[in-house]
């Protein structure tokens, strides 16, 4: 959470006019302006497209899109325990030159984010520290160990949004449906990591043709599905809420359609990495690339992007997970996995768009209303009335990935020197302008 705005001083108000309007809360993408008053959205319309009110903080837009700020529902960070990798305070940097105004932090940490105490802890360093919306997603196993469940409903008051076992796999068929049943009496939201450990276990990369001529050890798709399978009869037989962090395959996606179709409170994600990039990416062993589900083949990610746009899968992350120079300047299959993507979120996204698989509406649906909706946060549409967490992106301005310019503590971008076409010009939190390319927070 950001600073409480209701103890500071009243600014003047600011109009964007000359904008392209695009809201996937409303289906809205047309020619307007908007109004930004104490924080809030105070108006907004075609009839502010060249009508600013008077005595207020003029901004053209110049025809770019104004939208929503993108709400990233998988964060890893380094604080507490391991601030070298990444703090709050340079994750937050990161996302607001990636136009994410609202980061959802994974209790992956030392200690774990599995006590009252803990929860408060970030949302304090949060609003002390970050200049975008930091929200907690606490653990739901005592240290991830899949054994004991923490005591949800104190976590949930508290201020979790939702409880996960982080990067690990609840195994313990009954643990999990024991998180299932009691997170129910709260209305809380289970979000699991789907893959199999012992399936896992000494892979490297997709198993299939490419591991092969690789020469690493594969990971092979059935380790997501078993646990996508056995999740959702369990929610059948418990009624609670789950959500698949991030799956990759067409199988685990079929599972998820079967649910939905049944009216299960079953929701799932992807990472951008799977929506935009494969197995063959990882060309001469770049590490940059080695991932949490592994890349998949070309007709998993096409399976993927046809979910996206479907509607089967309903939100998109970063999966941001910063790694230093030591743990991935390794041999392949000895390097740690994960890599960064505050950053490049929305332009790495943007390649769906432009290469015309899917509508820009669809697309930022799944990186705004969507995940606000299932976190019950506020942001995410422009509404009058909602916080003024808002971007401004000329969708079609090129760039180049540069590791030394990235705001984020580690440089492990698996985007690296790729060529991008969507730059976020500005990005508001709460009315306040905590980016701007170009300009001295740029």
């Amino acid at each position: 959470m950001r600073k409480n705005q209701a103890t500071a001083p009243t600014t003047p108000d600011t109009v964007f006019i000359n904008a392209r309007l695009v809201d996937p809360a409303t289906s809205r993408d047309e020619p307007g302006g908007l109004l930004v008053r104490d924080g809030v959205i105070a108006d907004i319309g075609s009839h502010l497209r060249r009508n600013a009110p008077e005595g207020a903080t003029v901004v053209d837009c110049r025809n770019h899109v104004l939208a929503p700020g993108l709400i990233d529902a998988q964060v890893y960070t380094g604080e507490p325990g391991q601030e070298h990798r990444e703090s709050l305070k340079t994750a937050s940097h990161a996302a607001a030159a990636g136009g994410v105004t609202t980061i959802i932090v994974m209790p992956d940490t030392t200690p774990v984010i599995d006590q009252v105490a803990l929860v408060d802890f970030i949302q304090r360093r949060g609003r002390d520290n970050a200049i975008v919306n930091v929200h907690v997603m606490a653990a739901m196993t005592r240290e991830l160990k899949g054994e004991e469940i923490t005591e949800i409903g104190l976590l949930k008051r508290t201020g979790a949004v939702a409880f996960t076992n982080g990067k690990s796999t609840i195994t313990n068929t009954r643990t999990m449906r024991q998180v299932l049943n009691y997170s129910k009496d709260f209305g809380a939201l289970v979000v699991h990591h789907t893959e199999d450990p012992y399936l896992t276990l000494g892979g490297a990369m997709n198993s299939g043709e490419v591991s092969t001529r690789l020469g690493l050890p594969g990971i092979h798709k059935l380790a997501e599905t078993i646990v996508v399978e056995r999740d959702v009869r369990l929610v059948e037989m418990t009624g609670g809420r789950y959500h698949a962090a991030t799956i990759s395959c067409a199988e685990s996606l079929a599972v998820i359609r079967a649910a939905k179709a049944k009216g299960l409170p079953v929701t799932c994600g992807v990472s951008v990495n799977h929506l935009t990039l494969n197995e063959n990416d990882i060309g001469p062993y770049k590490t940059f690339l080695k991932l949490r589900p592994p890349l998949r083949s070309e007709n998993d990610r096409m399976a993927m992007v046809r979910g996206l746009a479907s509607g089967d899968i309903d939100i998109i992350v970063s999966s941001h997970d910063p790694q230093d120079v030591d743990v991935k300047r390794q041999p392949f299959a000895e390097a740690a996995d994960g890599a960064i993507g505050l950053e490049t979120l929305l332009a790495a996204a943007l390649r769906l768009h432009h290469n015309e698989d899917i509508g820009l509406l669809s697309l930022l649906k799944a990186l705004t209303i969507n995940p606000a909706k299932l976190f019950g946060l506020p942001s995410g549409k422009l509404e009058k009335g909602a916080p003024a967490d808002l971007i401004l992106v000329d969708i079609g301005q090129p760039w180049v990935v540069d590791k030394a310019n990235l705001k984020s503590r580690s440089k492990n971008s698996p985007f690296d020197e790729s060529k991008m076409q969507g730059r976020v010009l500005r990005t508001l939190v709460a009315g306040e302008t905590v980016y701007q390319y170009g300009g001295e927070n740029g």
